[in-house]
């Protein structure tokens, strides 16, 4: 049980100069849900983002933040893992990639029909 506690870490800790930035397991567990989120969303959509896990990522980070403090939804249950509200998050990074399909599509679009 002791070998066990060194292999396992609580986290990780970065130190850039002067600055030091440490990220918890709880956090990480945070990252990997939105980016399960994020791929999920884009599937559905149909539709990559750029950056592509990073930008799977923000997608669900910014969509659980747009359902949960931007535009509040009462009523409807959600399930969180590790604080990540899921179906929130889900509905909120698939808005976001329909918007993105939306505006790059419609940009291409617009730019073929000069004549």
């Amino acid at each position: 049980m002791l070998a066990l506690q060194f292999i396992l870490a609580d986290g990780v800790t970065i130190k850039l100069g002067d600055n030091v930035w440490t990220f918890g397991l709880n956090f990480i567990i945070y990252l990997i849900v939105a980016a399960v989120i994020g791929f999920v969303a884009e599937s559905l959509v149909g539709r990559r983002l750029p950056f592509g896990f990073v930008g799977a990522i923000i997608a669900a980070l910014v969509g659980a933040w747009l359902l949960t403090k931007v535009i509040i939804i009462n009523g409807i249950g959600d399930i969180d893992v590790y604080g990540v509200p899921i179906f929130r998050a889900l509905v909120g990074a698939i808005i976001l990639v329909a918007i993105w399909q939306l505006l790059t599509v419609g940009l291409r679009r617009g730019r073929s029909r000069s004549g």
